[in-house]
């Protein structure tokens, strides 16, 4: 039971951050980021929102069930902007794998 406070914690956090800010960034994001921060400084041990997390992580396909239901709902919309989103969708996995692979690269070296 801690471990969802800690994490409802977290998530309203960053929506507060999130409103002060004008709403950049999405709250839910900067939530994520106070977390990480929160667990990289050891103010919140991973034991405390392990279970938690673990019981988020395993009915996760329930918190798609909305956004299913909001894409066959907007069929007609989707069908006048598939160029557009085909476009984006591919530059935007392309920019993706290469970051990650020049990131990766940086990174062995750096190893090395």
């Amino acid at each position: 039971m801690a471990g969802i406070l800690i994490l409802l914690f977290f998530y309203l956090a960053g929506n507060a951050l999130a409103v002060l800010i004008g709403n950049f960034i999405p709250g839910s994001v900067l939530g994520m980021l106070l977390l990480f921060v929160a667990l990289v400084l050891k103010i919140v041990k991973p034991v405390q929102v392990r279970g938690a997390a673990i019981f988020l992580l395993d009915n996760m396909m329930l918190f798609f069930i909305p956004v299913g239901v909001g894409l066959i709902t907007s069929y007609a919309l989707i069908g006048k902007y598939i160029a557009a989103i085909v476009v984006a969708s591919a530059i935007s996995t392309i920019l993706v794998i290469a970051v990650v692979g020049w990131l990766t690269q940086k990174l062995e070296k750096r190893q090395s």
